[in-house]
């Protein structure tokens, strides 16, 4: 999963954007290679030995968090944040002064990168740091910035700087091609604030995106509010199942995994009962981002979020989950079958397949025909071992290896957090992961990847080195064993992973288009391709060992664990299907036809196959609408172009090193400076069609996943 930045055109883009990776003769023939450390460690050992802690070092000087030497103690912030505004306005008085060229370009990115620096780094402080005060100040720094973003998103004499850049014909076609990319993405961003309208729709822009962010941050709080009942309306003998609160019973969840077919549900009936100002939130946020997308020049909502994705257009992405509904249906009704047949062997009283069951009995399924205890694996996958294959795996594919670095004093927020060099055979050092792994109180229960500082180019001609966080929530390694992963957390490890080495690989000259900073249906990408690797013998026999005996992980294992995914698995596609569309329409054409809960059950009917119950309101539940408006396809469109990456260059051979660079080269090298669909024709070497797509993701469905272990033992 990707953090996202909450900012407009001078923060974080709001649908991350990725690295450029350059070859002999362009950008990266000017950057020195990074010399090797002498203090750098094998990956493997330094994540199965206990943390030493900080070391002991009376007379070092403390560095600051990211080795920042303001943020040694919370008031740091306040320092970074009034020397990064003082930086800003120097810029803007600089690009309203420069002759319109390639250098405006440059400025706004150094814009972008003095703002993005601490914003981004304090975004991730103010949801992981342990301690309140360091939270507290982050907090602060990151409502200052915005502030100054909203200001620079409104500032006219700025946006007429970028305006007559653009205006002149043979000074763009003059510009580079990722040039051209960066100067109009900041022109989008621009537009969204209304920039380019009178002076009264200019305000009315501005308050419609006040108004929505505060819309989306009640509705994001109320997606996760408990609703609660009285105990007297609940049968006596389920009620153990729930939290009591005096005469009430309270339902935080859809406690989907609970084998009493009523305590399901129990749950889906009260958790999912309409709430009457979620409703009105909901409401008014779809309607806002209507009017907004039409006063700044766009038919709804959905086409202004689909401006620059592989889609490109809602059409586009409606004939997707058409065609993909279709091809799933008979699966998707055998699937629903099997749950019955299974529903019916435990509860012969009632056999009819309901919202609440899939989950429950897909896994039930699983673990009857497929012996898939994740007890089972996870002596195979103690978190060193995962590592070193992690390293196994770049290294052979990309020339890649990873190095423990011991960090100085205070640049890291929990001394179980570890810090990594990644390094290049040839390039040297390209940047640094900092792997925050383990459960502590008050972390968030997410795995994410945040970019802490982007990738650029600067005017020194020095390249400014990435910086990422991965965080995991993994238990701590005990007295008699080190860390061990189950198969889902090995799977999520690798999933991130891949986010990490969007952000490390290539050298974008812009910073704006670093990293994972790329159009949302592209950017889950590198992550989800990661997943193949990590379900195929051949990688996972590098690394799997029993963490006592040595032992390897046994081929039949990982081929019952890979088959068992399968389980039910058109139907939780269809489900997919029809969360998508609902998306999509909500965000299409207003006035919408009906209230959003008749809309829901309408496309509940015709995209999922099973149905609607009265009196529920999924949708005020459905958080990914904030964050996800109008996109959330892109999972599901990711997914098709990662397993066409798969099949075209790494099915026949995981570790084919000329496939691994073409990768780089094709798809990873070029961030959001450049269009997603022809990174995707680059790597291959086909422009993919929309029947492509579909069939990419119903053929995973029927896979024999014996054809991912040939010539493996």
């Amino acid at each position: 999963m990707l953090c996202v930045g909450r900012l407009g055109g001078f923060g974080a883009r709001a649908a991350a954007l990725p690295p450029r990776w350059a070859g002999p003769g362009s950008l990266q023939a000017g950057i020195r290679a990074r010399r090797v450390s002498t203090s750098w460690s094998p990956v493997g050992a330094a994540f199965n030995v206990k943390p030493q802690g900080s070391r002991l070092d009376l007379f070092g000087e403390r560095r600051g968090l990211f080795g920042v030497p303001e943020l040694s103690a919370p008031e740091g912030f306040h320092i970074a944040q009034e020397k990064a505004l003082r930086k800003t306005e120097l810029l803007v008085d600089r690009a309203c002064s420069t002759p319109p060229g390639p250098q405006t370009v440059l400025i706004f990115d150094e814009l972008s990168d003095s703002l993005c620096r601490v914003a981004d780094l304090a975004d991730f402080v103010k949801i992981a740091h342990p301690e309140p005060a360091f939270r507290e100040a982050a907090e602060e720094a990151c409502r200052s910035i915005g502030t100054m973003v909203e200001k620079l998103n409104t500032n006219v004499d700025l946006y007429q700087s970028l305006q007559k850049l653009l205006a002149d014909k043979k000074l763009v076609d003059s510009l580079d091609p990722e040039t051209r990319r960066v100067a109009e993405l900041f022109m989008f961003d621009f537009e969204i604030s209304g920039i380019h309208l009178d002076k009264e729709k200019r305000k009315r822009a501005v308050d419609l995106n006040v108004k929505i962010l505060d819309l989306s941050s009640t509705f994001l709080m109320g997606t996760n509010f408990p609703n609660k009942i009285e105990k007297h309306l609940l049968p006596e003998h389920i009620r153990h199942n729930f939290t009591s609160a005096g005469d009430h019973i309270i339902i935080d969840g859809l406690h989907a995994e609970a084998p009493d077919d009523l305590v399901r549900e129990a749950a889906y009936k009260i958790f999912l009962y309409p709430n009457a100002g979620q409703l009105k939130c909901l409401e008014e946020l779809l309607s806002s981002r209507d009017l907004l997308a039409k006063l700044v020049g766009y038919s709804t909502f959905s086409h202004r979020a689909l401006q620059g994705t592989i889609a490109k257009n809602p059409e586009t992405v409606m004939q997707f989950l058409e065609k993909l509904s279709d091809k799933l249906s008979e699966r998707s009704l055998k699937d629903f079958e099997m749950i019955r047949e299974m529903k019916m062997k435990l509860n012969p009283q009632n056999s009819e397949v309901m919202p609440w069951d899939p989950p429950y009995y897909s896994g039930v399924i699983r673990a009857e025909r497929y012996n898939i205890e994740p007890s089972l694996y996870c002596p195979f996958f103690s978190l060193g071992a995962c590592m070193e294959g992690l390293n196994i795996l770049l290294n052979r594919l990309l020339g890649i290896s990873l190095y423990a670095e011991q960090p100085a004093k205070g640049e890291v927020w929990s001394e179980d957090v570890r810090k990594l060099a990644v390094v290049h055979e040839s390039e040297g050092l390209l940047g640094y992961i900092y792997c925050d792994f383990f459960q502590r109180a008050d972390k968030p229960h997410q795995d994410c990847h945040f970019t802490i500082r982007g990738g650029r180019l600067k005017e020194d001609g020095d390249y400014q080195l990435p910086v990422v966080v991965l965080m995991l929530n993994l238990p701590r390694s005990s007295r008699s064993s080190p860390t061990l992963l189950t198969p889902g957390m090995m799977e999520n490890l690798f999933h991130e992973m891949g986010h990490a080495m969007h952000s490390m690989l290539g050298r974008t000259r812009y910073q704006h288009v670093t990293g994972t900073r790329c159009p949302t249906d592209f950017a889950e990408v590198p992550s989800i391709l990661m997943e193949y690797f990590a379900n195929d013998y051949r990688v996972v026999n590098q690394f799997a060992r029993h963490y006592q005996t040595g032992q390897p992980l046994p081929k039949n294992m990982v081929s019952r664990l890979c088959e068992s995914k399968k389980v039910c698995a058109a139907a939780d596609m269809q489900l997919q299907v029809f969360y998508a569309a609902l998306d999509q329409i909500y965000h299409g054409k207003h006035p919408l036809r009906n209230s959003t809960t008749d809309i829901l059950k309408e496309t509940q009917e015709k995209f999922y196959g099973l149905p609607y119950v009265p009196n529920t309101a999924w949708q005020l539940r459905f958080s990914h609408l904030v964050g996800y408006g109008a996109k959330y396809y892109s999972y599901l469109m990711s997914r098709a172009v990662a397993s066409m990456v798969w099949k075209e260059c790494f099915l026949q051979d995981p570790f084919n090193r000329a496939a691994g660079e073409r990768y780089r080269r094709e798809m990873l090298a070029h961030g959001g400076g450049r269009e997603p669909m022809l990174m995707v024709e680059g790597v291959l070497q086909k422009c993919p069609s929309v029947d492509d797509f579909v069939s990419a993701l119903v053929s995973d469905l029927d896979l024999d996943f014996e054809t991912f272990l040939m010539d493996s033992e």
